[in-house]
């Protein structure tokens, strides 16, 4: 049976590539951008097979109309896929509050909103995948990432949450964490390099060309590999809550959880001298 996506930020990236994948083999895509007229070439290519729809994700209330008008217009709907994002770079403290509020609401409260529309739909049907983008930058941080970093991080476990809250419903939650892919929209492999600039403070310009010269070693995966590869997923009847598109970040992540468990290992002293005794906590 074909599936009913509901995909944002449908206008380039992995993102156009999913909503291509699905179309090419029959599926039917609400597909979503913040300027409805970078849609019209799927419009033309695949006909009542696509709802193009303009939505910013930081208005709620937008994205509850957006998906309430996709399952209205569909009859249903299968798959959730929470893409639009983007990098916010610099130093935290280069950060403006405006810079680090906006990355926020988009990469994490419109992912909550377009959630929060879905969801009772969802459970209606007793059915439904949502498909969270995160990134390996939810898994570990690098020094210019802290905005971005905030953004993932709290994706991961916010998805890692709501999977556990929907599973009795017949809900699925994968949660997707690409590395660098060369798509359309100019992505390289180092997944800060095309992100929104802060304003650049001199005391960090070492930092900065420190990172200049190792970024964008990681190999760049392909994103038709990486949607054929998600039509698998949304495809499976136990389908993983996490999962990494791309090779390059795996031995960085393994290294960064060791390091994690053994800081925490060498710790448990510490942690016992915190506790303290049991006869002194109501102190």
């Amino acid at each position: 049976m074909s599936k009913v996506w509901f995909v944002t930020g449908s206008s380039r990236g992995l993102g156009r590539h999913f909503v291509e994948a699905a179309l090419a083999r029959g599926d039917q895509v609400a597909a979503t951008a913040r300027n409805a007229g970078t849609l019209d070439d799927l419009v033309a290519a695949y006909g009542d097979a696509v709802l193009p729809l303009e939505l910013d994700v930081t208005d709620r209330a937008a994205a509850f109309e957006s998906v309430r008008r996709a399952k209205e217009h569909f009859g249903r709907l299968d798959v959730i896929v929470n893409n639009a994002g983007y990098a916010q770079v610099g130093a935290v403290e280069e950060l403006t509050e405006q810079e680090l509020r906006e990355q926020l609401e988009t990469n994490l409260f419109g992912a909550v909103w377009v959630v929060q529309a879905a969801l009772p739909y969802l459970r209606a049907q007793g059915s439904g995948h949502i498909i969270q983008l995160s990134s390996a930058a939810g898994l570990i941080a690098m020094p210019l990432g802290g905005a971005y970093h905030a953004s993932k991080w709290a994706l991961e476990g916010l998805n890692e949450a709501l999977a556990g809250e929907v599973a009795d419903f017949g809900i699925k939650v994968t949660v997707i964490e690409p590395g660098g892919f060369a798509t359309r929209s100019g992505k390289n492999p180092d997944p800060l390099a095309n992100g929104h600039m802060a304003e650049p403070d001199p005391a960090y310009d070492g930092l900065r060309r420190r990172l200049a010269a190792v970024a964008g070693r990681q190999p760049a995966g392909d994103p038709a590999a990486a949607a054929r590869t998600l039509l698998t997923i949304v495809d499976s009847d136990d389908p993983p809550l996490r999962v990494l598109f791309g090779q390059g970040f795996y031995p960085m992540i393994q290294q960064a959880y060791a390091e994690r468990l053994k800081t925490w290992a060498d710790g448990q002293d510490l942690a016992a001298q915190a506790h303290g005794e049991l006869e002194h906590a109501d102190r």
